[in-house]
């Protein structure tokens, strides 16, 4: 009788223990399975917590920088008016040459003319200042001679007071000299027509060149006869 009991007790305890593990395996295949759908769907807080993030992300503007100076643009002057030569009311040659500033250093074609005027001419009236000009003008513009005032000056044998292809000194604090920079700038810039206008050629009065018989006649002025 103890031998049944005992044998039936120990059936009764393998039965246990296997209910027990089929029991454990199929709860944890479960959890496994609970695990894999968790992971495949993403608890509600975590989207609510992605949604946020991403509308907070919002794009930010460079940054502005600064400059510790200030630019200042300067503003433009204005230009002072060119008042043209030929602007001049003067009633006179006189009157045109007093009103004319003395110019200050001549550039050398300038002064080559000044020169020719201060050397030729400087005993003479204005008017006959201005002749002697206008020929070394002429002469520069006819394409006949040198096309520069230096080159129709020092030309050879044309003018008397060169000497050795050199002007003499000239005596710059002279009034003289002053009057024939003035005479010489209205020369050149054509603002005074002179009775003698278009001649290439003059001579003193108290000379006779051979070469004045093919030539035309255009004025005398004090000391000196014009020629075309």
């Amino acid at each position: 009788m103890s031998r049944k009991v005992r044998s039936a007790s120990a059936l009764s305890l393998v039965a246990t223990l296997g209910v027990i593990l089929l029991g454990t395996d199929g709860s944890s295949a479960f959890a496994q399975a609970g695990q894999v759908a968790t992971v495949a769907s993403p608890a509600p807080s975590q989207i609510v917590a992605e949604t946020t993030v991403a509308a907070v992300e919002v794009p930010v503007a460079p940054q502005t920088k600064f400059i510790s100076q200030a630019v200042v643009q300067p503003v433009p002057e204005t230009p002072e008016p060119v008042i043209s030569p030929m602007d001049s009311q003067a009633a006179s040659l006189a009157e045109l040459v007093a009103e004319q500033p003395v110019p200050g250093k001549l550039d050398e074609q300038l002064q080559c003319l000044a020169g020719a005027i201060y050397f030729e001419s400087k005993g003479e009236p204005l008017d006959g200042q201005l002749a002697v000009g206008r020929v070394i003008v002429a002469r520069a513009e006819s394409g006949r001679f040198p096309s520069s005032y230096c080159g129709v000056v020092y030309q050879r044998s044309q003018f008397s007071f060169v000497r050795g292809g050199r002007m003499p000194a000239i005596n710059k604090a002279s009034r003289a000299w002053q009057r024939a920079k003035k005479i010489a700038m209205i020369a050149h810039d054509g603002m005074w027509d002179s009775p003698a206008e278009g001649a290439l050629f003059f001579h003193a009065r108290y000379v006779s060149p051979r070469w004045k018989n093919s030539m035309t006649r255009l004025a005398r002025i004090d000391n000196h006869i014009f020629y075309r």
